[in-house]
């Protein structure tokens, strides 16, 4: 381009920004062309997928329709809805609203607690990074694993060590899993124990990406500590939130692990989910079709309270 602001043409008669632009394009198109010659290159993820994933997600399906147990034999017959109709006809009830009981008081717990710890720790507290390390360990363990620490915790009289401080303290022993309730709260409190790191960290990378002007200038007009948390840091933990609630809802409602651990469902069921049903059916029933169903039926429903769940909470986000 000249000192004029008029563009030169170069010798071959073409102005140099149509040459930049003509390189650009072909550059694209090389890297558009470079990604569809190496499409093959998904194949053996896809077949992996494909054979890990879906081929048993269609036997399910199908599984589901069936009379398949152990007592089969040859090919399962197709039953139609029977499978469907002895789950609501069994002792499937109790344990969906089981389910839900625990779900609600599992997302609750960990979005108030992980919340509190991430503005804690999102604040000048001596040893933060040490304290943030301590509460997000243990998500680092399997779930199983932290059930049975928690079940030799809470074990039974002369086994757990709760109830040997109790004898060390003179008092009587308690059998905190053999009561429904309380082991319904140790189930609760060995969840929360383990999961509220990951929501402190969500909430945390959500905090630190609130600019410190704006609370500063709701301080200067006048603005408590709540007010400024209310109307400034909550609007903008919005993503932090809707991601917390979503992961909590369908984390909380197919927990098996610590539940298969510390009570196996028991006593006398009272402490059966969905989930651990599930497993019931398949494992000591060998009632492969109704197992399946009931699975259907739990994918389905987390499907569709997740749907919701998300729709509300995006338009909220929207509004916010």
């Amino acid at each position: 381009m000249s000192s004029s602001g008029v563009e030169v043409p170069t010798r071959s008669g073409v102005p140099p920004v149509a040459k930049e632009l003509a390189k650009s394009a072909r550059k694209r198109s090389r890297v558009r062309s470079v990604g569809r010659d190496l499409w093959w290159l998904i194949l053996p993820g896809a077949a992996v997928y494909l054979y890990v994933v879906v081929v048993p997600t269609v036997q399910g399906l199908q599984a589901a329709f069936t009379d398949w147990s152990f007592a089969t034999v040859g090919a399962p017959n197709f039953t139609g809805l029977e499978n469907f109709t002895r789950i609501f006809n069994s002792d499937a009830g109790p344990a969906v609203f089981r389910t839900l009981q625990l779900a609600f008081v599992v997302v609750v717990g960990q979005n108030v607690i992980g919340l509190a710890l991430a503005l804690l720790f999102n604040g000048r507290v001596f040893g933060r990074n040490v304290l943030r390390t301590i509460v997000f360990a243990p998500m680092v363990v399997s779930s199983l694993v932290v059930g049975y620490l928690f079940k030799y915790i809470f074990g039974p009289p002369g086994v757990g060590g709760v109830n040997q401080v109790l004898a060390a303290l003179g008092q009587g022993p308690v059998d905190f899993l053999g009561n429904p309730t309380t082991a319904m709260v140790i189930i609760i409190v060995t969840i929360l124990w383990q999961s509220i790191g990951g929501n402190m960290v969500i909430y945390l990378a959500g905090l630190q990406g609130v600019p410190s002007e704006l609370e500063e200038a709701a301080a200067l007009d006048g603005a408590g500590y709540w007010k400024r948390f209310w109307f400034v840091v909550r609007p903008l933990l919005a993503p932090a939130i809707t991601i917390n609630l979503m992961l909590g809802l369908i984390g909380g409602l197919k927990i098996f692990d610590q539940i298969f651990a510390l009570t196996n469902g028991g006593p006398g069921n009272q402490t059966q989910t969905i989930a651990t049903l599930i497993y019931a059916y398949f494992s000591q029933y060998a009632d492969y079709g109704r197992s399946a169903a009931l699975a259907l039926l739990l994918a389905v429903g987390i499907a569709i309270l997740s749907i919701i769940q998300f729709s509300v909470l995006r338009r909220q986000e929207r509004n916010s």
